[in-house]
Order: C-alpha cells, then sequence, then structure tokens
C-alpha cells in the first residue's frame, strides 16, 4: 500500500493515515450511538466504509486528513482525529473523536494538540476550528482548554445540512503563542 501522509507520534499515540484494516473498529466506534452522537450518527457498515474511504481519499485530493489514532502501549486503533475540510466546510478544522474507552484519559487533547501543531507548522494553516454541537460539553471542554474560544456559529453543509455548529477556534499565531 503506498504510503498517502505522514505518521505523527505524542507519548502515548501515533497518528497515521487511516488503513483498510481500521475498519472493523470504526464500524465498533460508529456502532455506538452515545460516541457517534456528536460525529455523524450512528453509521451501518455501508456507510463506515465510504466515511473510511472519504477520510483516506482526502489524503490523496487535499494533501491531509484525519489520523487514525493508534495506542502505542497496545497498538490499539482507538479513533480518528486530524485535520478536516471537506468541501463546503466553515473552515480548517481539526477534528476529532475517540472511541468509548478511550475518552476520559487525555488522549484526545494529546492528539488534538499534535494534530494542531501539524497544521500550522507543516500545512501553514491561519486559523485552527473546531465545529462543536452546542450540546457536547466534553468537546466544548476540550477546545477551550486548547485555547480555543467560541467564535461563530455554522451550518454543515448537504449531507448534514440540518446541523448547526458552535464554531470554536484561534489563530496559529494565538496557538504557537500558547504553546511557547
Amino acid at each position: 500500500m503506498a504510503i498517502i501522509g505522514p505518521t505523527l507520534e505524542t507519548e502515548r499515540l501515533i497518528l497515521r493515515p487511516p488503513k483498510a484494516e481500521d475498519f472493523p473498529f470504526m464500524c465498533e466506534m460508529m456502532a455506538d450511538a452515545e460516541t457517534a452522537r456528536f460525529i455523524g450518527g450512528v453509521m451501518e457498515p455501508s456507510a463506515v466504509w465510504r466515511s473510511l474511504c472519504v477520510l483516506t481519499g482526502a489524503w490523496t485530493i487535499r494533501g491531509y486528513s484525519m489520523f487514525s489514532v493508534i495506542e502505542k502501549s497496545t497498538g490499539n486503533w482507538i479513533g480518528r482525529l486530524g485535520p478536516w475540510q471537506p468541501e463546503g466546510w466553515p473552515g480548517t478544522e481539526i477534528a476529532y473523536g475517540l472511541t468509548k474507552g478511550a475518552q476520559g484519559r487525555g488522549y484526545a487533547r494529546e492528539g488534538v494538540s499534535a494534530a494542531i501543531d501539524y497544521a500550522v507548522d507543516i500545512l501553514g494553516w491561519d486559523e485552527v476550528i473546531h465545529c462543536i454541537d452546542p450540546l457536547n460539553a466534553p468537546s466544548i471542554r476540550l477546545a477551550e482548554s486548547l485555547g480555543a474560544r467560541k467564535l461563530r456559529e455554522a451550518q454543515a453543509p448537504a449531507p448534514f445540512a440540518e446541523i448547526r455548529w458552535d464554531v470554536y477556534g484561534q489563530s496559529a499565531d494565538d496557538w504557537r503563542a500558547r504553546r511557547g
């Protein structure tokens, strides 16, 4: 298989482009109503396959996309996060979604921080946003802990046009100043 993007490492995580082998784990994550609630909703395996292919294809078309998140200590796939900007998106987003078992362990903060570094330092993004459902309190807390603030509201593009988000974000300069 051709390498389609970089692999990033943090203290506890490996962030790498998605692979076909991630499919069953992504199916499990997207079958859990609580976990999937704010990241597209429960999906049948056929929809998860298309989602995996979209994430992978974006690496080729855009030159970036979300990474699969691998827990170093176990080698387990625990979610996906990273740069995300499909056509019609409200900005340059670092999106995130982790499995239920990976939540509450600081993995999202660790992985999202690495992804923001990548977007700002390598991709040259001037702004990083997070599109968050107003009812998703844990995601809002994470964004705020990373220095993001509510910038505006936005409507999702089709086929999710019924969704309205609060858009949290910060400039690249603000991120650089915060990380020191």
